[in-house]
């Protein structure tokens, strides 16, 4: 194995706490994302994953906002890359949906992203088993549809990494299981 993202398959996994949040349309979806932006700091990784249509990009707009980005994001399905550099920090935000293995994630510069200093999610993260088991800060969000009268209900769990302790970016503790 080699590079950055090989070095940091993470064996041991701290404590990992769990919240599961449902909503009940595209906009609460976001602020559910808005929300997570609050505890991601320069470093971390998100690994979005549920199905087409479930709400990947919205949750991303949201995490947009959350940073402080002016710019509206949008699904890089076929660049695999978007960056947005405009909030507190850089954000990463790739779909690896259309890519054959995880050496081609590699070969596009993976590397470079998780250490470039940014914030990166990454859209359909359960392609390959290898990026659940990256740094010690990244945050596990799956978004599935909830099946009802509903059609914009989704059931949203996070997994994230920390103490109960631990503070997000403006200073707030979360609780842990």
């Amino acid at each position: 194995m080699q590079g950055i993202a090989r070095e940091n398959i993470k064996k041991n996994k701290d404590k990992l706490h769990r919240r599961v949040l449902v909503t009940h349309s595209a906009e609460e979806t976001a602020a559910a994302g808005k929300e997570l932006a609050n505890m991601l700091t320069p470093g971390d990784v998100v690994l979005l994953n549920g199905d087409l249509g479930a709400g990947k990009t919205h949750f991303t707009q949201g995490i947009c906002e959350g940073l402080g980005i002016d710019a509206y994001a949008v699904s890089p399905t076929f660049t695999i890359v978007n960056e947005y550099r405009s909030g507190r920090s850089v954000l990463n935000h790739m779909d690896v949906y259309r890519l054959s293995d995880f050496d081609e994630l590699i070969d596009i510069g993976f590397d470079d992203y998780l250490s470039g200093g940014g914030i990166t999610v990454i859209e359909w993260a359960d392609k390959f088993e290898e990026l659940s088991q990256l740094p010690e800060r990244t945050f596990k969000v799956d978004i599935e549809r909830v099946n009802g009268p509903e059609q914009d209900k989704r059931r949203i769990t996070v997994v994230f990494p920390g103490d109960p302790g631990l503070s997000d970016a403006n200073g707030n503790e979360t609780e842990g299981e």
